[in-house]
């Protein structure tokens, strides 16, 4: 009778698609996945470290299962970013690193494993059936961030072969998948160990693999993009590349990014989204801010929000500042935190308003829709060309189709359309 396995993802897209690995490498030798954690031999956590309020809880679940022992098997960041704290609540647990999750089945039978694995051409079970994740890349190339874990958590950088991603990408489109995730630590640096920045090669490369199908660019550190951006935009002009960019800006202030060693300054931010809004004025921006950094000022605050309104980005992912072990901004003494809730509080009100303005241009617009993910209580999600989320009344069997639709209502952070053909 085959050993059940049950598993839990948490984290980024780059985590999402180390589970989908895990999983598929364990159906492959025989593993039977069950869906209870009390029906399972094993329990598999794919952990995020990223935030402090994240690995809390993560925390919380190992201890849930740390009286399995060797049969708890603690992958991803914590694995590596906080091992020390992992091993305190469960000793006896078996840590896989971030790198080393395609020797899951090593983990889980007691045999020795590395950090070595190249994570393409692998069996998957995917968590959607119609989105392939493909990671493109391992490790982060800045790595001096002085609030990040993830030089702790995913040490190292390498980029994978164009040509294997390419592959990992027709594949995933001939089994089905309407939908790639092209994901690392950081797409900004793709190939720059070889000399040279691979990132619009590879875009053009993903765009003309045959097939009806979209791309979304994952995350792009600002540092990067200036050399080549005229030739990132020339690359996004491709029919299959999402009109969408993730750059993280953290901070509207040159002198907190300083504080921070991000490495750009707020003047490159604006560079890169006035380069892409010159071509594709309905491109989709997505940024991340900290808000509460240690040398953080009202004033500096102040040009958070200037910048917000400036850029009037349609995404932002905002978080407190908090220390993590490693760090060089751990020893720093933090803001009083009920300051910091005022200014997260502050900053979310604006994005509120900015945010319903920016959706509500979209509506009346009229064209075609990747039917891409089943939401909340049913209701049918799709996106248009700038990636933008569109609640749709259509029938589950829709998943994966194209259709054309028109917006005939906004929300905050989505757009309600109605399906006009193709289902």
């Amino acid at each position: 009778m085959p050993q059940k396995v049950y598993a839990e993802v948490y984290g980024c897209s780059a985590n999402q698609a180390d589970g989908e690995i895990a999983l598929g490498l364990l159906q492959r030798q025989g593993y039977s996945l069950v869906e209870r954690p009390n029906e399972a031999d094993y329990v598999v956590l794919v952990t995020c470290a990223v935030k402090k309020p994240t690995a809390d809880r993560m925390i919380h679940r190992i201890k849930k299962f740390s009286s399995l022992g060797p049969r708890l098997i603690v992958a991803g960041c914590m694995a590596t970013g906080e091992a020390e704290r992992v091993r305190q609540v469960a000793p006896k647990a078996v840590l896989l690193p971030p790198r080393s999750i395609t020797q899951v089945s090593a983990a889980i039978e007691g045999r020795g494993f590395d950090g070595a694995g190249v994570k393409l051409g692998l069996p998957r079970v995917r968590k959607n059936p119609v989105v392939a994740i493909i990671p493109v890349s391992e490790g982060c190339r800045w790595s001096r961030c002085s609030f990040c874990i993830v030089p702790r958590s995913r040490p190292g950088y390498e980029s994978y072969p164009v040509r294997a991603v390419v592959d990992e990408v027709r594949k995933a489109v001939d089994e089905g998948c309407r939908e790639v995730w092209l994901t690392s630590q950081d797409m900004g640096s793709y190939g720059l160990e070889s000399g040279r920045n691979l990132l619009p090669e590879l875009i053009e490369a993903v765009n003309s693999v045959e097939g009806k199908f979209y791309t979304r660019v994952g995350m792009m550190n600002p540092i990067y993009l200036k050399p080549i951006l005229e030739k990132l935009v020339k690359a996004y002009r491709g029919e299959k590349i999402y009109k969408f960019i993730h750059v993280p800006v953290q901070s509207g202030s040159d002198k907190v990014l300083k504080d921070m060693n991000r490495g750009h300054s707020v003047q490159h931010f604006y560079q890169v989204v006035e380069a892409f809004r010159r071509w594709f004025p309905s491109i989709t921006v997505s940024t991340d801010l900290i808000i509460g950094y240690p040398t953080e000022t009202d004033e500096d605050f102040e040009q958070t929000l200037r910048l917000v309104e400036k850029t009037r980005p349609a995404v932002v992912n905002v978080s407190r500042y908090f220390p993590r072990p490693g760090t060089p901004g751990e020893g720093l003494k933090p803001l009083p935190p009920n300051l910091v809730s005022r200014r997260v509080s502050e900053l979310n009100d604006l994005l509120a308003r900015i945010q319903l303005e920016s959706n509500e241009h979209w509506l009346g617009w009229v064209g075609e829709v990747l039917i891409d993910e089943v939401g909340r209580r049913g209701k049918m999600v799709g996106r248009n060309f700038a990636y933008r989320p569109i609640v749709l009344d259509a029938p589950r069997e829709s998943l994966g189709k194209f259709v054309e639709a028109e917006v005939v209502d906004v929300e905050k952070n989505y757009l309600l359309g109605r399906v006009l053909s193709g289902c």
